[in-house]
């Protein structure tokens, strides 16, 4: 069968892959255009595992929010380079994982189909090293507020229970761009780990101690610093960032909603979650 002009060009824009590529892989397969598709991708995967040792350090956070707010998802892509995380498709590609995450309630890269997490065409097309990495859901009777960095290296997923679209979306806007700037550890004092508390109760009491306070006052120091430590970790303790006069919880109250949870992904940091 002859190969025409028009046919590598049209396997060209479905796989990214090279002209003379493209064209051994439509006479490989007689012209076979899915054939062809299949033989590239074949072909990529020796390319990708030649790429697989290499660090993936920089990458974008792909996000959808459902169409009534009530739930959302984020998905972690990983590259090598800056310059790949601002390619167009390596993001389009981002967003799509997120959107059928989303779609499917996934809450875990596990729970996606395989077809949808192949990599390969982007790995050949932009010649990088690229991982899938973690994924944050959040859904609630309410709505899920959002944002992302503008570098797009962190995203930050709230939910407000009883909260309502157009009604309560500053808030929500607000409160994710509190946590992307402040990572907190958790939303309020209760949720503190003791074990982590404790410890640093151990910490202040020595360091009262050693600047030569009583015991008595030792004690006291050690309330004065715990209390400022609830306001750097407890995301209704802290000041807001726009405003800190205010503290978070302040923002909440007689707006009909509670804060429910929040996720936090930055790229090369570990994931903060209610």
């Amino acid at each position: 069968m002859a190969i025409t002009a028009a046919m590598v060009k049209e396997l060209r824009e479905k796989t990214g892959a090279g002209m003379m590529d493209c064209k051994k892989a439509l006479v490989e397969a007689n012209g076979d255009m899915e054939e062809a598709v299949v033989y590239l991708r074949e072909k990529g995967l020796a390319k990708a595992a030649k790429k697989a040792g290499r660090a993936t350090s920089e990458g974008t956070i792909g996000l959808w929010i459902a169409d009534d707010a009530s739930s959302g998802v984020m998905v972690e892509l990983l590259c090598e380079t800056d310059f790949a995380a601002k390619n167009e498709e390596f993001t389009s590609f981002a967003a799509a994982l997120a959107t059928k995450a989303g779609e499917l309630g996934a809450e875990k890269i596990e729970d996606m189909p395989e077809d949808a997490c192949d990599l390969t065409p982007l790995v050949s097309k932009i010649g990088e090293n690229m991982q899938i990495g973690r994924v944050a859901r959040i859904a609630v009777d309410g709505i899920v507020g959002s944002y992302v960095h503008a570098n797009g290296k962190i995203g930050v997923l709230v939910g407000l229970a009883g909260g309502k679209p157009g009604e309560h979306d500053q808030i929500a806007k607000d409160i994710a761009m509190q946590v992307a700037a402040a990572n907190p550890l958790c939303v309020s004092p209760d949720q503190v780990p003791q074990e982590l508390l404790d410890r640093e109760k151990e910490i202040y009491k020595a360091q009262a101690m050693e600047e030569g306070k009583p015991a008595e006052i030792a004690e006291k120091i050690v309330l004065g610093r715990v209390s400022k430590y609830y306001k750097e970790v407890c995301l209704l303790e802290q000041p807001f960032i726009k405003d800190d006069k205010k503290v978070i919880k302040d923002l909440l109250k007689g707006s009909g909603v509670t804060l429910q949870g929040f996720a936090r992904l930055g790229l090369g940091e570990g994931t903060s979650e209610d």
